[in-house]
């Protein structure tokens, strides 16, 4: 005996055709979904879900390694210090850094490689020289800045007489002052 095969009835409208074609390709991608993530962990069997895989044999050098990529910028995130960064590059610069570890340079030699490699960009902490003086000295010069206009506003209010505060008159250049008058204030010709 053969099962009659069910067709969905048939749309009365292009809108009912449309969205009977967007259900049945979501459904779909749906599948294709939970059958890629189904076999994603059969991929990376060998670590369980808490472990990561092992970067050095040597728990010493992968803290000296963390220690020098904790002071560099990744070149490809810019917000990420190499150390906390996913990127593919970071991953080598980090496999850079263990490398020259067990040639024997010491940190200042494995900071100035990157540093001559990518330029004074990829330190956190660049050093003070005419070219980084800016950006040393700029938030207090910023903060100066910022006193100095506080200061000025303040002391030409104090110069304005009392009657230039007073509460009762809305001012007119005011944009947070109501369109229309109070109930206990007479309506005066604007």
């Amino acid at each position: 005996m053969t099962t009659p095969l069910l067709l969905p009835a048939r749309p009365a409208t292009w809108r009912g055709l449309r969205a009977a074609t967007l259900g049945a390709l979501c459904a779909a991608g749906m599948v294709a979904a939970s059958v890629a993530f189904a076999q994603a962990p059969a991929a990376s069997a060998p670590l369980s879900a808490g472990q990561a895989r092992p970067a050095a044999d040597d728990p010493a050098l992968e803290a000296r390694m963390m220690a020098i990529a904790n002071e560099l910028r990744c070149v490809v995130c810019q917000n990420q210090t190499v150390a906390d960064s996913h990127a593919e590059l970071a991953a080598d610069l980090r496999d850079q850094i263990r490398d020259q570890l067990r040639a024997g340079r010491t940190p200042d030699e494995v900071r100035g490689f990157m540093t001559d490699r990518y330029g004074e960009f990829v330190l956190y902490r660049p050093p003070l020289n005419a070219r980084t003086a800016l950006l040393w000295g700029g938030p207090a010069l910023l903060m100066l800045l910022g006193l100095g206009v506080l200061m000025a506003v303040l002391r030409r209010r104090q110069r304005l007489p009392d009657t230039a505060f007073d509460a009762e008159l809305p001012d007119a250049d005011d944009p947070l002052s109501p369109p229309f008058p109070s109930p206990d204030r007479p309506h005066d010709a604007r």
